[in-house]
């Protein structure tokens, strides 16, 4: 039972927690800083803007612009050169388009 309870917890906060994103104006004040890449095939996430916060998605891409900080689970800055980016996303047309493409960046989005 100890064992079981660890994981069903973590399962659970998961599923709790969608991409609501704040875009700070300043790098200091993000949890992360983006970079919008030109190509598909250069992006480690495609992103795909939802209209409303119930759409956010657990990690996959599927983000929510909030318009106050305190209702972000991320606050990013998006930073004018690629090498100066923890994570480089391309805005992708249709939801189902959203996702990982390198899955190594994904605890930045946790």
């Amino acid at each position: 039972m100890k064992k079981i309870f660890p994981l069903v917890f973590f399962m659970t906060v998961g599923f709790l927690f969608g991409q609501k994103i704040f875009t700070v104006d300043y790098s200091s004040q993000a949890d992360v800083k983006v970079f919008v890449v030109d190509y598909e095939s250069q992006a480690d996430l495609l992103v795909y803007k939802v209209d409303y916060s119930s759409q956010a998605g657990q990690n996959d891409g599927k983000w929510f612009f909030v318009e106050y900080s305190s209702q972000a689970d991320k606050k990013i800055y998006f930073v004018d050169y690629d090498s100066q980016a923890d994570l480089k996303i391309f805005f992708v047309k249709y939801s189902s388009q959203a996702g990982w493409r390198n899955k190594n960046k994904m605890q930045l989005m946790f």
